[in-house]
């Protein structure tokens, strides 16, 4: 066997003996505890709630290891934890996890150990500024200070996204000064006017938006116009969605972009227990849920919509047993 081929096979014995000793360490007894890390968020935000309780209802059920949440940047982040080995399941946003199957943009090279369990939950795109202020679209950012979410966390993504299209290079158009905050820093910058405008991607209603649109008036803009040219340059991982009206005190609704949300494994995760996992997230998902967004429902045909991203067997083989 050649060098190469001999480094290949160590490389793999040492990513599964990684593996066997997470789902297999010993908790001091004879008997081993199988557990999983999971990669969630900051804490606070919804990924880091809809991890805890996802490991509280797995404790509850008996099945399967038991879950370790672990706080993270969020989506980008996670995905190269993922890749790493130093966790085994994650959640991200769709677009995110495109990138990452894709290698493009944040990532280096196709994530090839990354499979999909479930597309669980859609992320609204939370774009707001003062009430009292001069910014009435994402054109009037231009020169303007923008929080845009924490490095290596999914809103950063598509509020990137979105800025460049509204001022692409060599337009001419002044580009907005991009700073990577995290929810509770944006917040705080923008109510101490450090910022001028704030994007978030997350349920509705997020309880720290909330509690900003209580203490003073806020304006949310729609940006359901750079839907479509996202869909034409990512494909259909962006939708058209709308926050309602009543949901931070907005009078009217307002039409925004949506992501999807997908909960992922490692490739080498054994079938069982991803079929153990699934089977509590689908017993309990209204409590899942129920942490990061109002009003969702997890349906099978939502589920499986992962796009590019391939289904993990034991998630593919639950859903035949299940649903056919």
């Amino acid at each position: 066997m050649s060098s190469a081929g001999m480094g290949r096979r160590r490389v793999l014995g040492a990513g599964v003996a990684a593996l066997a000793a997470t789902l297999g360490g010993c908790t001091g007894g004879s008997a081993p505890e199988r557990r999983l890390r999971l990669a969630t968020g900051p804490e606070g935000g919804p990924y880091n709630a809809f991890g805890k309780a996802l490991a509280r209802a797995v404790a509850a059920s008996g099945r399967g290891p038991r879950l370790v949440p672990v706080t993270t940047a969020a989506s980008v982040d996670n995905l190269r934890r993922l890749h790493e080995g130093t966790v085994e399941l994650a959640l991200s946003m769709a677009d995110v996890a495109e990138d990452a199957t894709l290698g493009r943009e944040s990532f280096t090279g196709p994530v090839t150990t990354m499979t999909a369990l479930a597309r669980v939950y859609v992320n609204y795109t939370h774009l707001l500024v003062p009430a009292d202020g001069p910014v009435h679209d994402v054109g009037d950012l231009a020169g303007r200070a923008v929080a845009v979410g924490a490095p290596g966390s999914g809103v950063q993504v598509v509020a990137g996204r979105v800025l460049r299209a509204a001022a692409p290079a060599g337009s001419g158009v002044e580009a907005p000064g991009e700073r990577a905050l995290g929810l509770a820093e944006s917040v705080g910058a923008l109510r101490d006017g450090a910022v001028d405008a704030l994007f978030w991607s997350g349920g509705v209603p997020t309880p720290a938006l909330a509690e900003l649109a209580r203490e003073r008036p806020l304006r949310f803009l729609p940006l359901d116009a750079r839907v479509d040219p996202l869909r034409e340059r990512y494909g259909p991982v962006y939708t058209a969605v709308t926050l309602p009206a009543g949901v931070y005190g907005l009078s009217a609704p307002v039409a925004t972009i949506g992501v999807g949300n997908y909960l992922l494994a490692r490739a080498d995760v054994p079938p069982d227990i991803i079929r153990d996992l699934l089977r509590v997230v689908f017993d309990q998902w209204r409590d899942l849920l129920r942490e990061v967004t109002a009003g969702a429902r997890l349906e099978p045909r939502f589920a499986i919509s992962t796009g590019r991203v391939p289904l993990h067997p034991g998630a593919a083989a639950h859903y035949r047993s299940v649903y056919g």
